[in-house]
């Protein structure tokens, strides 16, 4: 059970500085087949709070990869690297789009693990992406 509730204008509000996107892969709400999830950037399970600069309109699986997690360990580097934080990281500094848009590359230490810790260029993202860019859609 959720150790805070939160109300329907902050999650609006959340959705809305998102602008109806995933904070993390970039995937647009209304094309998405699962309902998106406010997300605690810091878990409520590591204290986070349910605090407007705590959370991130996210895609369920986006979501669910994260979990709990806060770092990702680093094979190239190995060293445990904080994931990316949309509320302290800005994505175009950490991530870039491939030549067709179907691909997030990361440009950091933090953009790559982020990458393969939430699985950005997981098969049916990649499909989502290849069929709203078929429909005249871009990110």
């Amino acid at each position: 059970m959720p150790k805070f509730s939160i109300s329907v204008s902050l999650r609006e509000a959340v959705i809305s500085r998102a602008s109806k996107c995933c904070e993390y892969c970039k995937s647009q709400d209304k094309y998405s087949p699962t309902a998106f999830t406010i997300d605690h950037v810091i878990p409520e399970s590591l204290n986070g709070t349910s605090d407007f600069d705590n959370l991130a309109y996210a895609c369920f699986l986006c979501n669910r990869l994260k979990s709990n997690k806060l770092k990702a360990f680093d094979s190239i580097t190995e060293k445990w690297i904080p994931l990316f934080n949309p509320r302290k990281d800005v994505w175009n500094e950490h991530f870039v789009w491939n030549e067709d848009t179907t691909r997030i590359v990361g440009l950091t230490v933090i953009g790559r693990c982020t990458v393969k810790e939430f699985k950005l260029n997981r098969e049916k993202l990649i499909e989502y992406l290849n069929c709203i860019i078929s429909f005249g859609i871009s990110q």
